[in-house]
């Protein structure tokens, strides 16, 4: 059985024991539940405690890896400054779509007070009478250590961006040394997150079934309204990257959207990027004829560097939980959260999702100053919408191909 299919019968296993207990008798359950739940907030807890130095080392590998592959040539800095906006306007967009998707749907207050009760272990700092000044001023940490120290991913996440560039900065021996340190530590926080996602199934038990007894089937419903609006945002981000191909790639639709249908076949069927990349160049030299050598350079980068979906992922998380909540979040947390999600992104292309969830979700949701607790329970179910989330990156691959062969053609017919 596969890691998802365990994490998912443990889903099923606790919402149903939770159900259960809550019908037969409250009382019962909310002793149940009382129980259950510290090993759940245990679960969460060992989740929680490689954030800080997983993310920071993700940054600053992400930054080299980056400024390498920039350094490559002028195909390559193109396509990286491609990357770049695309994302951030998936993100942007995200942002401004998912608290309004969210809002079509009723809030409950029993959900709200359940997950109090059984998942929120830490709630940050809420944003709310906060001025923009002060806001502002806390992006850029005073103190890099205290911010490290009190998980502020945001003004850590700044600090890391910093300490990346300025490594590129530095003689390339000793710059070396330095990025092979935070991959070793990268490396080491996945070994133990791939320990603790191994009893996933078991934390995720205990947290559904102490939410479910106290909330019934909100929790469930609630799991699947996040699925629903993950599921139409990576179908809108998908669809608006064809007015990007038609405006900045220089296609047509009666062109391009033929030369897709391949690649994202393969892409629904295999939910997996790296399985996509032959049909991917297939379309983009034989259908549309794009340069050989922006083919054999973008597409690879694409795939292990631009994931257009996640960014959108992380936005969604932490709107669903300010929705479950009850949170009202403010316009600037919610842009630099998908400024955040970007350069979150960026950095962790290339790992599992159940990996890499915790480690991506958090941050983002505590710079829009939500609880982080209910990502446990998230992690169960966000590899439902996965085949979507593929065809969007496929789709946003041959996208960016289209612009940086665009800019390349221009150039070569000016020389």
């Amino acid at each position: 059985m596969s890691p998802t299919a365990r994490v998912l019968v443990g889903l099923v296993l606790g919402a149903a024991g939770g159900l259960v207990l809550a019908s037969w008798s409250p009382t019962a359950a909310v002793q149940v539940a009382d129980a259950v739940q510290p090993f759940g907030r245990l679960w969460l807890n060992a989740l929680q405690m490689t954030v800080v130095p997983l993310v920071f080392a993700l940054v600053v590998v992400g930054v080299n890896t980056a400024s390498d592959a920039a350094a490559s040539g002028r195909i390559a800095r193109r396509a990286i400054v491609a990357f770049i906006l695309i994302l951030s306007a998936g993100a942007l967009f995200a942002a401004a779509a998912a608290p309004r998707l969210f809002a079509l749907f009723p809030h409950n207050p029993a959900l709200t007070s359940a997950l109090e009760s059984a998942v929120a272990t830490h709630v940050p700092p809420s944003t709310q009478g906060v001025g923009w000044a002060e806001w502002f001023n806390g992006i850029v940490p005073s103190n890099a250590i205290s911010a490290a120290a009190q998980s502020a991913m945001l003004p850590l996440v700044v600090f890391a961006l910093f300490f990346g560039f300025g490594l590129t900065r530095i003689e390339a021996r000793q710059r070396e040394l330095v990025v092979s340190f935070f991959r070793a530590i990268a490396d080491t926080m996945i070994v133990i997150v791939r320990w603790v996602l191994w009893v996933a199934p078991l934390g995720v038990f205990a947290l559904i079934l102490a939410v479910c007894a106290r909330a019934g089937l909100h929790m469930l419903g609630a799991l699947g309204i996040y699925v629903l609006v993950e599921c139409l945002l990576y179908l809108a981000v998908t669809l608006l990257m064809l007015p990007v191909a038609m405006v900045w790639g220089g296609e047509t639709l009666r062109r391009f959207v033929p030369a897709l249908v391949p690649a994202q076949i393969v892409a629904a069927s295999t939910q997996s990027s790296l399985a996509s990349l032959p049909a991917m160049l297939e379309s983009a030299e034989q259908r549309l004829g794009y340069p050989a050598q922006v083919n054999a350079l973008v597409l690879p980068m694409a795939v292990s560097l631009f994931r257009l979906t996640s960014p959108v992922q992380y936005v969604a998380s932490a709107c669903f939980i300010a929705w479950a909540y009850g949170i009202h979040v403010g316009a600037a947390p919610l842009f630099a959260a998908a400024l955040l999600a970007v350069v979150i992104s960026l950095g962790s292309v290339g790992l599992p999702g159940a990996v890499s969830f915790m480690a991506t979700n958090l941050p983002v949701a505590q710079a829009m100053g939500v609880p982080v607790g209910p990502l446990g329970l998230m992690l169960a179910v966000d590899a439902l919408p996965d085949a979507l989330a593929t065809l969007g990156n496929v789709t946003a691959d041959l996208t960016a191909t289209s612009v940086v062969a665009r800019q390349s053609i221009r150039e070569s017919d000016t020389a």
